[in-house]
């Protein structure tokens, strides 16, 4: 709904608006007849309710507005403001009425009728809404998309199309415009007339990347990938520097088992800054899994990310940690991992991962300092404890190691395989300290948990 133009009126101030013809009442007038204590007694009342509105009283400003109404009942102004202050009370039938009457005698008042128009929606009251913004689209055609969304919500969905075939022509198109059609089109399941609408859209302005970009979306929805495709390569024909056709350009070369395309698309993906970073996650992680299945192409992805990596993009440094950890490159991942980390301290997953690889490539040091300030934070997960205590053990610090396991141990609940390798731990702990009955019997408590019942 459009902004409403409210009237500004200072207490015992100027009226100031000429347009709803408040100057049909000279409140200045000096009385030369016998009408002159009716016409003080008015500008009294209606100073009042002016007052009492502006305080937020507005049953008062209704009172004091009655008795205007009662000393002069043909004048328009005063059944708005009473219309105004009833609508402020939320009593809509009285509001109706009120500014019905004000309309009445100012048919062709837009404030008049806009204020109207605001009660009937906020009562949701279609019909007549519908019925008062077809006469306000007489003074402004900025009610005209007002009146589409009206079509829309009573479901009378073909005024609704043309409506906004009308605003299209004259204005242009709009995605709030765009929003609206495309939800018509979903809610009465004519995919038909909506890709009619878009080829149109191509036909007519050949040069409007976003209606080939639409067009190849839903092309794709329907399943009619090969129009997607020659829309797709259309579009790259007529804006070769086209980022964004990309988006769709690399998935058909793949399918098209173009592999050499497909990765020249990608980069440009990657690269665009016009792409935001969800699409090109949803690029990088397609991309990583076609790197899986072609080795070969493995400098291409490290090319491509080397220098237009997002690097404040966690999922994408996680996707390609993932990647090289599959491949079993163990440091490549970590080092993706730790860029991860930094993105986001609190992602326990990565940190976890970031503490198991520090201790799979023996950097103990890093593991001890990394899960010594995890437990700052986190102070009951015992993953943190066991691999403090592993690393302590390897740097051959057993007194550490037993405090931080034994500290752990208290904190694994239904965990016996975690609880085993405490065992084992505190067993290699004590074995540095020469104490083997300790040993032992940690020892033993693990093999007791390992050993089928």
């Amino acid at each position: 709904m459009k902004n409403k133009i409210y009237i500004l009126i200072f207490f015992f101030g100027i009226i100031f608006i000429p347009q709803i013809n408040y100057a049909q009442i000279d409140f200045n007038k000096t009385p030369d007849d016998d009408l002159g204590d009716v016409e003080d007694k008015t500008q009294e009342f209606f100073y009042e309710a002016l007052k009492q509105k502006g305080i937020e009283n507005y049953d008062r400003a209704v009172t004091a507005l009655l008795k205007c109404i009662d000393l002069d009942k043909k004048e328009s102004v005063f059944y708005f403001e009473l219309g105004k202050n009833y609508h402020l009370l939320k009593n809509f039938g009285a509001a109706e009425d009120a500014l019905k009457k004000a309309i009445k005698y100012q048919p062709d008042n837009e404030w008049y009728l806009d204020e109207l128009y605001s009660i009937y929606a906020e009562q949701n009251d279609s019909d007549k809404a519908i019925k008062t913004v077809k006469q306000l689209v007489k003074y402004h055609p900025d009610y005209k998309e007002d009146l589409a969304m009206l079509y829309f919500k009573s479901k009378k969905y073909n005024d609704a199309l043309e409506i906004l075939d009308e605003l299209d022509k004259e204005q242009g198109i709009t995605p709030s415009r765009d929003l609206m059609r495309n939800q018509i089109y979903t809610a009465t399941g004519r995919k038909k007339d909506q890709i009619e609408n878009l080829e149109t859209r191509v036909e007519d302005n050949p040069d409007e990347e976003s209606n080939y970009l639409a067009l190849i979306y839903r092309y794709s929805e329907n399943n009619d990938k090969v129009k997607a495709f020659e829309t797709a390569k259309k579009l790259l024909e007529i804006k070769p520097n086209s980022q964004l056709v990309h988006l769709a350009l690399y998935k058909f070369y793949l399918e098209e088992n173009n592999p050499e395309l497909a990765i020249a698309s990608m980069k440009v993906v990657l690269q665009s800054p016009q792409i935001n970073p969800d699409a090109k996650m949803m690029v990088l992680t397609d991309f990583v899994k076609f790197v899986g299945e072609n080795p070969e192409y493995e400098q291409d992805l490290v090319d491509a990310t080397s220098f237009t990596l997002d690097d404040t993009n966690e999922k994408s440094q996680i996707e390609l940690a993932q990647y090289y950890l599959t491949k079993g490159d163990k440091p490549k991942a970590l080092e993706y991992f730790n860029e991860a980390l930094k993105i986001d301290s609190d992602n326990f997953s990565v940190l976890k991962n970031v503490l198991l690889l520090n201790i799979d490539l023996e950097h103990y040091d890093e593991a001890v300092v990394k899960s010594e300030d995890a437990l700052l934070k986190y102070p009951s997960q015992p993953l943190l404890y066991l691999v403090n205590g592993v690393a302590l053990n390897k740097l051959e610090k057993p007194k550490k190691a037993i405090d931080a396991l034994e500290t752990g141990l208290d904190y694994v609940i239904d965990d016996t395989k975690m609880e085993a390798d405490f065992y084992k731990q505190l067993s290699l702990a004590y074995m540095q300290l020469n104490n083997t009955n300790k040993a032992k019997a940690f020892s033993d408590k693990a093999n007791k948990l390992e050993s089928p019942n």
